[in-house]
This record gives structure tokens, C-alpha cells and sequence, in this order.
């Protein structure tokens, strides 16, 4: 291990100690945003000292083995050959580890996330694959304990809008940004050709109203009446909310709930969200970050992941990533796609890229 590095380590396994009594502090304890920094502070360090830790006491027993490997007796110097072989390996393992543990966090990686999806090219088959992703994605935060809040109705819906809260998700699912693209026999196609439509998927995270200031004197709030079957209050009062942010044109709406007032709430929420993400889009032009991923026009052309429904296939067309379990994957188990994908991300941060 390089001297900066361990010298990094040791700090910041000293500044351990120091966060660690300042959340026994009363001060810090009576203050919520202050205890929550340092809360996420101590998680990040307490990761990365348990593995230097143990990269040390690995060490310790390298020395010893290199001890056993010069001893008289041919039995115990052949152990300490095979010991230091697997405790080299090890030390790698850990090296490595830590170095990945070291990589900047993106600040949003603990947040809930607004998702949005919506049929694009290919009609109405667009549209039902699009509520086959929010299936997924359904049965997916399920898998995970995560609680999901709908902003939009699923059913028959062009654009399914809903909020998901949990631990890490946005860590786990800020890669689904983009054009999905599907190749299947619809089930309204007598011949039996295969079909090729689109849906796009936007993750944002979740915006608190000290990440984003918005002026009332900036929106426009429209109410009308809820569209939809059932419900005393559907068709009857003016309880759907559309907002429209006018510096940039930005609409959203909810109808979901019975009352005006949820509904705005919920609406905010995903404004925030949307204006959070429109003001990163425009730093990330401004610094030429290219490995951000976009959701784009949702053009056919313009997939990032294909769903092949005949070969039971799918491809993530950004790091040539395949498997051979569609029917799984529909079913949520998306774990080794997004294994995938966030591995790609970390080596591309190790990389300076």
C-alpha cells in the first residue's frame, strides 16, 4: 500500500473516533440536520475503516508467514509458502476494495426517486410495454422493501409517474435512464412479426426544497376534474392539479388522490425532482460529461438496454452487457444488470475517466 494512501487511511480512521463522540454530543443530538450529516459521515468512514482494518491484521499474518516460509522444518515452511500465496490474494482483494470505497459518492445515491415512463415509438405496443417496466420495476422494489406512491395512474396511462422510497434506491436504479427498446409478437399481431417499440425511463431524485428554490410568482396552477373510472370524487370535483413551472416550461400533474391538496403535494414533488435534474443536465453540458446517461427522444435508435422476448434475451447496449434470462428480469430480478452497470461506473471512476 502507498504511504499517501495509508496515511489517508489512518485520518481517516482517527476522524472515526472524533465523529463517533460527536453524535453522544447533546448539542448535536438536539440538531436533526447536524446529526444527519455526521450520520452519513460515520457511514462512509466506519465501510472504509472496517476493510483497512482488516487489511492490517491480514498483514500481520503475511509477516508471520513469511516467518513460517524461512523455518528449518519443510512441513511448516510449505505452509507458510501456501499461507503467503492466499493472504497475497486477499491483500489485493482489500486493496482493491478500499479503493472502490474511496470513490466520490454521488451526493443523490441515498435519496428516493421520481420515475417516469412512458411510451414512445411503436404505438400502442409502446404503451403496453411501457406498463410491463413498471411492472418490473414494481416487483423489483418489492424484492428490495421499498414502498412505492403512485403520482400517476397506471392504467391506460401514456405516462406512468411514481414516487419510490427506500434505502438507496437512487444508488441502485440511476442507470435506468433511457430508451428501452422491446422485440416481441404482439399479441394484435395475427402474422406473427416481430414487433419493435420503444418506452423511455427517467430517475430523478428526490428534491427537497432546500436543493431547489421555486418561486410561487413562477408557477401556474390549474386544476380540473380527475379523469379515470370510479371513484365519488372522479368527474365531480376539480381535485387534478397540473403545475407549470414558466422559467423553463416544465408541466406536471396529479390526479391521483381524492383531495387538491394531495395532489399538489405530490405534484411539487416531482417539479422539484424535475427541476433538479434539468439543473444537472445543463451543468453536466457545461462540463462535457458524457458518461451521464440521457433519456433522449426515445427514438428506436436510441436504446440504451433491448428486451428480446423470442431469444428469452437482454443487452445493455452501454456495456455490452448480456444474459439469457428475459423471463427473470421481467419478474424484477434485475440485480446482475445493475451489478453490472454500477461495477462499469466504479471502474470508470478509478479510471480518472
Amino acid at each position: 500500500m502507498e504511504e499517501h494512501l495509508k496515511s489517508r487511511l489512518i485520518t481517516m480512521r482517527e476522524r472515526l473516533k472524533v465523529v463517533d463522540d460527536l453524535l453522544l454530543d447533546p448539542q448535536v443530538l438536539s440538531d436533526s440536520r447536524q446529526f444527519k450529516t455526521l450520520s452519513k459521515e460515520r457511514s462512509f468512514l466506519d465501510d472504509v475503516v472496517q476493510v483497512f482494518n482488516q487489511f492490517e491484521a491480514n498483514q500481520h499474518n503475511l509477516e508471520d508467514a513469511m516467518l513460517m516460509k524461512e523455518d528449518k522444518d519443510p512441513e511448516i515452511s510449505n505452509l507458510g509458502r501456501s499461507e503467503i500465496e492466499r493472504l497475497d490474494q486477499e491483500q489485493l482483494r482489500l486493496l482493491d476494495k478500499i479503493k472502490v470505497l474511496l470513490v466520490p459518492r454521488d451526493p443523490n445515491d441515498d435519496k428516493n426517486i421520481v420515475v417516469e415512463i412512458r411510451g414512445a415509438a411503436g404505438g400502442d405496443e409502446a404503451f403496453i410495454f411501457a406498463n410491463d417496466l413498471f411492472r418490473m420495476y414494481t416487483k423489483f422494489c418489492e424484492e428490495n422493501g421499498w414502498k412505492i406512491q403512485m403520482i400517476s395512474d397506471a392504467a391506460g396511462q401514456s405516462t406512468i409517474t411514481f414516487l419510490v422510497k427506500g434505502e438507496n434506491v437512487y444508488s441502485r436504479l440511476k442507470f435506468e435512464s433511457g430508451a428501452h427498446r422491446v422485440q416481441r409478437v404482439p399479441e394484435t399481431e395475427a402474422s406473427g412479426r416481430i414487433h419493435t417499440s420503444t418506452a423511455t425511463v427517467l430517475v430523478m431524485p428526490e428534491a427537497e426544497e432546500v436543493d431547489i428554490t421555486i418561486n410561487t410568482s413562477d408557477l401556474q396552477v390549474d386544476t380540473y376534474r380527475s379523469q379515470g373510472a370510479g371513484g365519488q370524487n372522479v368527474n365531480k370535483t376539480e381535485s387534478a392539479v397540473r403545475i407549470t413551472h414558466l422559467p423553463t416550461g416544465i408541466v406536471v400533474s396529479c390526479q391521483i388522490e381524492k383531495s387538491q391538496m394531495q395532489n399538489r403535494d405530490l405534484a411539487m414533488k416531482m417539479l422539484y425532482a424535475k427541476l433538479q435534474a434539468h439543473k444537472q443536465a445543463e451543468i453536466d453540458e457545461k462540463i462535457g460529461n458524457e458518461r451521464k446517461l440521457k433519456v433522449g427522444t426515445g427514438e428506436r435508435s436510441e436504446k440504451i438496454r433491448t428486451y428480446n422476448y423470442p431469444q428469452n434475451r437482454v443487452t445493455d447496449h452501454r456495456i455490452g452487457f448480456t444474459i439469457q434470462k428475459l423471463d427473470r428480469v421481467m419478474e424484477g430480478d434485475l440485480d446482475d444488470i445493475l451489478e453490472a452497470l454500477n461495477h462499469f461506473d466504479q471502474q470508470q471512476k478509478l479510471a480518472g475517466e
